[in-house]
């Protein structure tokens, strides 16, 4: 049986005796535990899937050279080369998706079947390039390598995949629905959360007063800085500075600041403060 070596260093002291004399040692102790055996279907899943990539890489090189230079006969190399990076990149991000999905068969059909259109698509663009040019065995040849590559990766992912039975599979679906339910509503209560406090703030400004809190403003009540009990008179129409200052006075108002406010309030937002106090010396 194979073994494999741990050596760890111990502060540990041993006597050691030579000639007769005994010293205390800091002794290493050696353990050999047994080697796992090689895994060796690990190693061959690790190479099936360096394979598959590097049928993947080839394709993609090989595919956007081919459709590269056919594109380059109607605009320069530069955009034709980056467009021609599309057509493989399509079923190379198919095949992505589908091995993101592969716990869920439903969804990941979609992705299947993108995937084999993108690929229809590919390999007619690259032997549309050997038809153009006059090489119809190099476009078949070509076009045969990117069906090469989706097949490597596709029996890659069949090496890591793990099928479920029937009730495990509902059973991981209704797990995955719970929680992308959860998921879900974080950006929906984030959404609700931002409109209801515009709304809130929008109300608070068009019903709020700042002069009397919270109070509606077209109710009369006692003006605190009024220095007397009697209420604001009820708004009865549109009225003159003159006017308001004198029914201010009327209902007992006397305050400068509160008899400015009650002018703001019901006649001209923008009186000043001396027309004011000239109405009600004269008032």
């Amino acid at each position: 049986m194979k073994t494999r070596t741990i050596e760890r260093t111990r502060t540990r002291l041993v006597p050691h005796t030579v000639d007769g004399v005994t010293e205390m040692v800091l002794d290493t102790e050696v353990i050999e535990v047994p080697a796992p055996p090689r895994d060796w279907d690990q190693l061959v899943r690790a190479a099936v899937t360096i394979g598959a990539i590097i049928l993947v890489t080839a394709s993609l090189v090989w595919t956007t050279a081919s459709i590269g230079a056919l594109l380059a006969l109607a605009t320069v190399s530069v955009v034709a080369y980056t467009a021609a990076v599309a057509f493989d990149a399509s079923w190379i991000l198919c095949m992505a998706v589908e091995w993101l999905l592969r716990y869920d068969p439903e969804r990941a059909k979609a992705a299947q079947r993108a995937g084999r259109w993108s690929l229809a698509v590919s390999m007619a663009a690259v032997f549309a390039h050997g038809y153009v040019f006059d090489q119809l065995i190099v476009g078949v040849v070509g076009a045969v390598v990117s069906a090469l590559a989706k097949r490597g990766w596709s029996m890659a992912m069949r090496v890591h995949a793990r099928p479920l039975d029937s009730r495990t599979q509902q059973w991981v679906a209704k797990r995955r629905a719970a929680l992308d339910g959860q998921l879900a509503m974080i950006p929906i209560r984030r959404e609700h959360q931002r409109g209801q406090a515009l709304v809130d703030a929008e109300q608070n400004a068009l019903t709020s007063d700042p002069d009397h809190g919270s109070a509606d403003p077209d109710q009369p009540g006692p003006d605190p800085q009024s220095g007397s009990g009697n209420p604001l008179p009820t708004l009865a129409g549109p009225m003159t500075v003159k006017d308001a200052v004198r029914t201010a006075k009327d209902s007992g108002i006397t305050d400068p600041d509160a008899v400015l406010r009650y002018v703001h309030k019901v006649a001209d937002a923008n009186a000043r403060e001396e027309t004011v106090n000239r109405y009600l010396r004269s008032a």
